[in-house]
This record gives structure tokens, sequence and C-alpha cells, in this order.
């Protein structure tokens, strides 16, 4: 039996909606029944792509504003439901099997980011249903396709059309690990955020505050590339780095030549940056072994330097040009 898993509907459910739009009529057109929810369904209805309002299919209407919306047994039951195995209790309880989830979702960290951010703010824009559908989608990605980021809408789309409609498992569980890497980072920025706050109820009465500190800190790292070897050459090692990292920094920079770079080429050269970015003249260090053996700066001007060092090297050929003629 193929494992490849044809797409005959989808729910869409998105706070991003960058190329939704897009994405959903291409999936109309190959035939897609679509499912979806609040805003996004008004805004694919207004486009003229056929919708079926969550609400409609469940029998059950939006409620508390907005807070639930697709908590349904039709909904999650039609994500979660076992191809093969499940299909006799879902007929018996009028659920679909839905075989795509579209989900971002809520801009949390857009919205603490923002200046007078109230921790009520930030609670309410803490996102319920959109995890939860992604979570199961992810769980079961042997039948069901998640997808989290709008730069993978033009490849499904791709694979769709090369594949009668139908999507591989390896493309599927590749999505599924994206998907939990979406929801691992969103969970993340929410226990950063409550970690450091003091809300003002209980016995502080002076309003929210900011601790100095949380009681954990969750980060996401991405791998940037495959090491030659680990510290030493019997290792095994890769690069990964923040997410949006410094500007100036090891983890931006790009490699002009030479062979592939190991776990002490990244150390040292991390080493070496962060010591001359500590001076405001043209400075020079070198390392080994993230041991700094040498550091020199001048208050000259860059180009002054540079020119300087091209009369140097003119001098040194020179003399060995001399050198070699004696």
């Amino acid at each position: 039996m193929s494992n490849a898993r044809p797409i005959r509907r989808a729910l869409i459910s998105v706070s991003d909606k960058t190329g939704i739009v897009e994405f959903a009529q291409a999936l109309a057109q190959r035939g897609v029944d679509i499912l979806s929810t609040g805003g996004t369904a008004r805004l694919l209805a207004e486009q003229g792509i056929a919708v079926t309002e969550v609400s409609d299919y469940t029998g059950f209407p939006e409620m508390m504003d907005g807070r639930v919306k697709t908590l349904h047994p039709k909904v999650h039951g039609g994500v979660l439901g076992r191809r093969g195995q499940d299909d006799e209790v879902m007929a018996t309880h009028g659920i679909n099997p839905i075989d795509m989830v579209v989900v971002n979702l809520y801009p949390f960290a857009a919205t603490v980011a923002k200046e007078g951010c109230t921790l009520e703010d930030a609670v309410e824009n803490i996102d319920i249903g959109g995890p939860t559908m992604v979570r199961s989608a992810a769980k079961n990605h042997k039948d069901v396709t998640i997808v989290v980021n709008a730069h993978d809408y033009d490849r499904v789309i791709a694979e769709m059309d090369a594949n009668d409609k139908s999507l591989t498992l390896e493309t599927r569980f590749d999505l599924a690990i994206a998907a939990f890497e979406h929801t691992a980072s969103y969970d993340g920025m929410i226990a950063n955020y409550f970690g450091t706050m003091v809300p003002s109820y209980g016995e502080n009465k002076e309003g929210d505050e900011e601790s100095k500190f949380p009681r954990t800190f969750n980060q996401q790292f991405v791998k940037k590339q495959d090491m030659r070897y680990g510290e030493n050459s019997h290792q095994d090692a890769a690069f990964y780095v923040e997410a949006n990292p410094e500007e100036a920094s090891v983890s931006t920079a790009r490699q002009i030549q030479g062979k592939a770079l190991s776990y002490n080429n990244i150390a040292d050269t991390d080493a070496a940056l962060e010591c001359v970015k500590e001076f405001a003249e043209p400075a020079c260090v070198i390392v080994k072994h993230a041991n700094h053996v040498a550091l020199r700066w001048v208050k000259t001007s860059l180009k002054r330097m540079t020119v300087l060092t091209k009369q140097t090297q003119r001098q040194r050929l020179a003399a060995s040009s001399h050198s070699t003629k004696s």
C-alpha cells in the first residue's frame, strides 16, 4: 500500500495570512474542500473561494470572544482519526476526515514586544486551539499533513501536482518536525515571558512588574552547517545558531574560501571576533584553541592601515627578491 495520502479536505486557520489566499485558491482548484474559521474564512470568502465555516460543520458556534472555535470532536476526530482503523467510529459520529491542517499561531512575540504591553494583553494572545490542531495533525502525520510555514505552500502544491494530488509520508513527516519545532518555540516564548512577570494580583497591587531573570530560559537553535569534525578529529559536530543572531557575529559570517570548518575553527573565530569588537580602533588578534595569544590595535584609520600594510608587503617582497639574487 502506498504511503502517499490524497488531500481532499483541508482546515485553514492562520494569524499570519501571508500567501494564504493564493494557497487556498491552489487547493480549491485541485478539488480540495476547505474548512476555516473567523477572519481566515471571511478573507477566503471575500476572494471568491468556496469555504465552509468550522462552526457550520460542527454545529457549534464560536464562543467566548473566539476563545473556543476548533476545540470540538468533529474537528480533532477528523484530524486524529487513523485511516483504516477509526473509520467506523468516525462514520458513526458524522466525523469527516481532515487530510491537511494549515495553521500558524497568535502573534505572541510581537504582542509582548510592544511598548506598554500588559499581562492581560499577553494572555489574550496565547493561542490554544491553534497549537492543539498543530500537535494533533503532527501526531497523526501518517495520514495527515500539517503546514505551519508559509514558505512551504509552494512546495506542497508542487508535490500534489507531481503526485496525483497526494503527499508522501516523507514530506508529511518533515512537515510534522517543523510543526513540533513551531509549537516548542511558541511555548518557550510564553514560558520565558511568564517567568519574568510579577502579576498585579495577589499581594502585588502596584501593577505588573518584570523580575530580573526567569526561573527557566528557553531558546531554540537552528543548525547552520555540519562541521568537518568536533573538538577532536574522531568526533562529529554541527554548528547551531539562534533564530535571529546578532548581525556582526560568527553566526552570520560567510566563509570565503578554504575547506569545511571544524569545531575549533568556529570557536577560534568567535573568540577572535568578539575580542576585536571590544575596540573602537582597528585591532588584530591571534587566537589558538580559544586562547588569545597576541593582540594589537592602532589609533589610525583603516584606510591608512591598509596602505601601511601594502607598503610593508612590498618591502618584504623587495627584501626577499634581494636576498634571492644575493
